[in-house]
């Protein structure tokens, strides 16, 4: 089954990292990505630009676009990770091992994708019959 684990924290503390800390964590990140694709595990990921970069389209009875994120939150959403797990255990131990490549604040939820088509991780995506 096919997981997304959305990685948050406060984009103040992510950006107040010096360069030397940020490339630590970075190659910490690679080694945690680099095991899920050789285990043929590993879907799409991808790192946000900050909040600021951010347009929302609010729903009503006239939808209104405004620039910057839905809520005021103290931690943002900064990326995510589509990752293929036999259980939500094995989602969580995955989550795990991104939490301690990725040490300080913040916190990783882990959600089961509904699948609105064919797709297999390390393949390209096929649509339904």
């Amino acid at each position: 089954m096919l997981y997304a684990i959305l990685c948050y924290n406060s984009e103040d503390a992510v950006g107040s990292w010096s360069k030397e800390y940020h490339d630590e964590t970075m190659a910490r990140l690679r080694s945690v990505n680099d095991k899920l694709a050789r285990q043929g595990r590993l879907g799409p990921v991808a790192r946000l630009l900050p909040t600021t970069a951010a347009t929302t389209l609010r729903k009503g009875r006239e939808n209104l676009v405004i620039d910057g994120p839905f809520a005021e939150t103290k931690e943002q959403l900064l990326g995510f990770y589509i990752v293929d797990c036999s259980s939500l255990d094995a989602a969580l131990e995955t989550a795990r091992e991104l939490a301690t490549a990725n040490p300080g604040t913040g916190s990783y939820e882990v959600r089961p994708v509904a699948e609105f088509h064919e797709y297999t991780v390390g393949q390209q995506q096929k649509p339904a019959a």
